[in-house]
């Protein structure tokens, strides 16, 4: 790991000059611009008095910067075919997240499973079709087509139906995951 460069990304990350830096940490200016430029090495207690002055631990400053993915195409997506739906995880291992999209396509006549109420909200948008949007205060339910988009807390139970003769299919993002 390059010391140097870690010490001088969280500075600036941080807006700190280097005088700003010295002062927090009773060292240098010229001594931390040399600890930059990794003329020097510094004991591990400086290297604390500086890690800690810079607003994080020594775990997480020596913890990699990982090359987290953050686009995905068609190869990451997985596919669960079941007789009368078909849901694409378009984000792989969404379920460890904050939120989970999946496209949901449902077949005619279909139904999706009912989310029980929880903590959270999801919003869908209707990607094709027709798609009937139930829920417990309103079991007639509320008719949506392709452009429509959906946004609810889950503080009640709710499902969407398809009572056309064609698939429908809905981009339904759940706030914790619920797929």
């Amino acid at each position: 790991m390059d010391i140097g460069k870690r010490i001088k990304q969280l500075r600036l990350r941080n807006n700190l000059t280097l005088e700003e830096l010295a002062s927090r940490t009773e060292l240098t200016k010229g001594f931390l611009s040399q600890l930059e430029r990794n003329l020097t090495s510094p004991s591990i207690q400086t290297l604390e008095d500086i890690v800690e002055a810079l607003g994080t631990s020594m775990t997480k400053f020596f913890a990699e910067d990982s090359d987290e993915k953050v686009i995905f195409g068609p190869k990451d997506e997985f596919t669960d075919e079941q007789e009368n739906e078909i849901i694409h995880w378009i984000v792989p291992n969404a379920q460890k997240n904050t939120m989970e999209p999946v496209i949901l396509e449902l077949k005619p006549g279909a139904e999706s499973m009912t989310v029980d109420p929880h903590e959270g909200e999801e919003m869908g948008y209707v990607l094709s079709g027709r798609l009937l949007l139930v829920r417990d205060s309103d079991r007639k339910g509320t008719m949506m087509k392709k452009g429509e988009t959906f946004y609810i807390r889950g503080n009640e139970s709710h499902h969407l139906e398809n009572h056309s003769d064609k698939t429908a299919a809905v981009l339904w993002i759940s706030t914790p995951p619920a797929f």
